[in-house]
């Protein structure tokens, strides 16, 4: 959110910059030497205080904690507990014959694995398309035993790693053996359940019926330093393309049914382009089979694994990719009782309710002073007119007001209506659960919009002593309620004193406010 404030200052320093530059009565030097201090005061130590608060912030919380799921699998590892105590130890580089697990790069939806169990699809869907009836594979975002599978040589019959261990290439193709099911990951040209423009993908059964198995896929390492790279645990992106038909090994985002255990679909993309983290995977848990015998292996899957590999990022790795997940993810899949569209914060007609006293109706709200809302939407509407209709007049050599006030309310606009509009405007296109306080920032601009439009009407509008001394009663009645509807829903901003269940009531100005009530 300060984002949009800090450039629209450094749109309005680039231009005082640039008149600068201008200003034939400065020497070269002068002006290099403003140019300079501006770039240091407004660029490179904002970015360094910037740096040095997320620098403090992950040296602080090194350890595990309860939302880690949402970072990548590398990100977990460098934390002290949690997947670095799963991780710690696991070899590096994948063989063949290494026991897997797969999460997908992408965090949306949710972070999850790839995952099969003892269940098939359907042969029919409820829209009456049919499938291949085969065993379900999908994405699951919780740790289970069935997110586990093999890394299978197609040319060999051994499940468990060599001595010395043969590492997984770029460009190799592989199998990929499900370790609790032992079925082989297979995407055939079968419409997804429910996306149908993809393939779906199944941990393929012989039932005899002209569909043979298409389980080979080429491992494609996405951010590979060679053509030879190997595939390495944690750190290796890989892109899973399919040999048979080139569709590539895809999370659609879709939940299945409840057929499916509401789990996510997986699909093969024939039509996958360019760099989609949807379509990339990365070695989480890992371990060199060494079972050959289905008994044992069953019970080498579900023991942890151990290893002495040290995968901590550096800070910069962290902070770039945690800045990209505040930008990107959302904070509630479902919608939040108190979340709220752009639309709803300009006339307040939300609200969210912090806390509830156990035993009495004391309780704390984030609600604005509703005169203050509303003086600042009338002012940002009664700035737009003025400016229209002095820009026009003065296209038509009609100047109302002299050159230095009309300078003044045009600077006043690029900083408050700007401001405004640069912090509230943008939320329009977001995709993430929003709340009345993300509206915080602009409604800032928009209150020191009130006394500058104020003044103008005041100085420039107003010309006869009535006039003026009418609107100065105005101005003076707006303080009034101002101040009466702060004090009036004091006891919602500050949780004191308890009101009873009538009195709240009346403190319920909009319907749409979440007023709560206890119920006796």
């Amino acid at each position: 959110m300060g984002m949009f404030t800090y450039f629209l200052l450094l749109s309005l320093a680039a231009v005082h910059t640039w008149q600068l530059i201008g200003d034939r009565t400065l020497s070269h030097g002068k002006v290099m030497f403003q140019v300079l201090v501006r770039f240091l005061a407004l660029v490179v130590l904002p970015v360094i205080i910037y740096l040095g608060f997320f620098y403090i912030h992950l040296t602080l919380l090194y350890r595990s904690g309860p939302h880690d799921q949402m970072m990548s699998s590398a990100f977990q590892a460098s934390l002290e507990g949690g997947l670095a105590r799963i991780t710690q130890g696991q070899p590096l580089d994948v063989a063949f014959g290494s026991q897997v697990t797969l999460r997908t790069v992408s965090g949306k939806p949710v972070p999850c694995w790839l995952h099969s169990h003892k269940a098939n699809y359907p042969i029919r869907y409820e829209n009456g398309r049919g499938s291949s009836h085969q065993q379900q594979v999908t994405c699951y975002p919780f740790k289970d035993v069935n997110n586990w599978w093999i890394i299978k040589d197609p040319g060999r019959q051994s499940l468990v790693v060599s001595s010395p261990p043969r590492p997984v290439r770029h460009g190799d193709i592989i199998q990929l053996l499900h370790g609790m099911t032992t079925r082989y990951l297979n995407t055939h040209d079968v419409a997804a359940p429910m996306s149908p423009h993809s393939q779906e993908v199944s941990g393929y059964i012989d039932f005899n019926v002209s569909m043979p198995a298409q389980n080979l896929w080429r491992v494609d390492i996405v951010n590979r330093e060679s053509e030879k790279e190997i595939w390495k645990t944690i750190l290796s992106e890989v892109r899973l393309v399919h040999v048979n038909t080139s569709a590539v090994l895809k999370l659609s985002g879709a939940s299945l049914p409840e057929w499916g255990f509401k789990q996510l679909e997986v699909v093969g993309d024939k039509i996958y382009k360019g760099y989609q983290q949807t379509g990339m995977w990365n070695v989480e848990e890992h371990r060199y089979g060494r079972s050959q015998e289905p008994k044992e292996r069953e019970l080498e899957l579900k023991s942890p694994t151990h290893s002495d590999v040290n995968k901590n990022l550096t800070f910069m790795a962290k902070f770039l990719e945690l800045q990209w997940k505040m930008l990107t993810v959302k904070n509630e899949e479902s919608e939040h009782k108190y979340s709220s569209s752009p639309l709803e914060w300009i006339t307040m007609d939300t609200n969210i309710a912090y806390w509830l006293h156990p035993s009495s109706n004391a309780q704390i709200h984030f609600i604005g002073n509703i005169v203050t809302w509303t003086t600042g939407n009338i002012t940002l509407v009664v700035y737009c007119l003025l400016f229209l209709t002095y820009l026009i007049r003065r296209r038509r050599k009609v100047e109302d007001i002299p050159q230095d006030s009309w300078e003044q309310l045009v600077l006043a606009g690029v900083v408050c209506f700007g401001g405004w509009a640069v912090n509230y405007l943008p939320f329009f296109l977001m995709e993430k659960t929003l709340f009345l306080y993300h509206y915080l920032p602009a409604l800032t601009f928009k209150i020191l919009q009130i006394p500058i439009v104020t003044e103008h009407l005041y100085i420039h509008v107003l010309r006869s002593s009535a006039q003026q001394k009418a609107f100065g009663g105005v101005i003076l009645a707006v303080l009034c309620s101002v101040y009466m509807s702060y004090h009036s829903l004091s006891p919602l901003t500050y949780g004191q004193p308890a009101l009873t269940s009538d009195k709240l009531a009346e403190l319920r100005w909009r319907e749409s406010w979440d007023i709560l009530l206890r119920k006796r």
